[in-house]
């Protein structure tokens, strides 16, 4: 009787979609308690709008939201500190390690692409692209304290001063960054403006007319009208991010998967099991909406697959 009723709540909460608010098709509504997600700011704007939908079903369930960053999610998630871990990369071996120490296992769900965009104030106007050569010029560690103004990249360029955003070190943006552009994880130049705020950074940049930056597509998306894109240039003359390009990878290197990490002690709470099966049923519309690429339909329906899977080896245990 007891495996009956499990049965029956499962059944209940994987009806979840984002046209009824949260509510599932057999009218399961009610939860409460609360849920902890941390991690990349790059993933934050998807889980947010997530998060945002489901509130509307489901009031009583208090969704909380951080952006330390991925590393700094990932130190929290191996503690057990949170529930899931939003990420721009995948876990690390050390990572790993730490749940595994801790006794933590989790799903790895990879949820939609990225594109790494490359910015400057607007009022730049003589960067028309950046070649991949050219970034690792300007951002790799030997440039620190040598690469300074905009005509030691192009001697055409003006002898003005580069003025550098980016993430901060525990975000898996920069990890990425470093590792297609100067590579190897971390080889960074450190006198640049850092921070783990998606926002300070857009911020920064559209208020210095000598900055260069970097950070996801959808923080540059909604803030056109703050920000000018600029092409790189990997011998295709000169792409931006798009949903196109980043889908088709002309949009190459700065192209990435993003993930959400769940830890699985908390999906045996009703209210995490409703959230993940809501986030999956709802993401590929949602990551669209809010400046990133949604996988191809049989990957999510894959992904589905995998949560239903969790949910029977879970029931089966019982």
């Amino acid at each position: 009787m007891k495996k009956l009723s499990i049965l029956l709540s499962v059944a209940a909460l994987t009806g979840f979609s984002a046209c009824n608010g949260g509510k599932n098709d057999a009218g399961t509504d009610g939860l409460s308690g609360s849920i902890s997600i941390d991690g990349s700011s790059t993933v934050y704007p998807i889980s947010e709008a997530v998060a945002e939908e489901f509130r509307f079903g489901q009031p009583d369930v208090n969704v909380a939201l951080g952006e330390s960053g991925t590393g700094g999610g990932m130190k929290m998630f191996s503690k057990g500190e949170i529930d899931i871990c939003n990420a721009s990369r995948p876990i690390k071996e050390s990572e790993m390690a730490a749940c595994d120490s801790a006794g933590i296992k989790y799903l790895e769900l990879e949820i939609a692409y990225d594109g790494l965009a490359v910015m400057v104030h607007p009022s730049n106007n003589w960067v028309d692209k950046l070649t991949v050569a050219e970034l690792k010029m300007i951002w790799e560690s030997a440039a620190q304290g040598k690469i300074k103004t905009w005509n030691q990249i192009r001697p055409e360029w003006p002898n003005k001063e580069i003025h550098l955003y980016g993430p901060g070190t525990a975000s898996g943006t920069y990890e990425y960054f470093t590792e297609v552009i100067c590579g190897k994880k971390g080889d960074s130049r450190g006198d640049y403006n850092a921070n783990e705020d998606d926002n300070t950074l857009v911020n920064g940049i559209a208020g210095d007319e000598g900055a260069l930056g970097y950070f996801g597509m959808a923080y540059y998306e909604n803030n056109t009208d703050k920000l000018k894109i600029v092409p790189v240039d990997n011998n295709n003359g000169g792409v931006v991010p798009t949903q196109e390009t980043v889908l088709s990878g002309t949009y190459a290197p700065l192209s990435r998967p993003l993930y959400i990490y769940i830890n699985e002690k908390a999906l045996s709470r009703p209210e995490v099991l409703a959230f993940v099966h809501f986030y999956i049923d709802n993401v590929e519309k949602l990551c669209k909406e809010v400046g990133y690429v949604p996988l191809k339909s049989e990957e999510y329906t894959e992904m589905k697959a995998k949560v239903a899977a969790y949910d029977k080896a879970t029931m089966e245990k019982e």
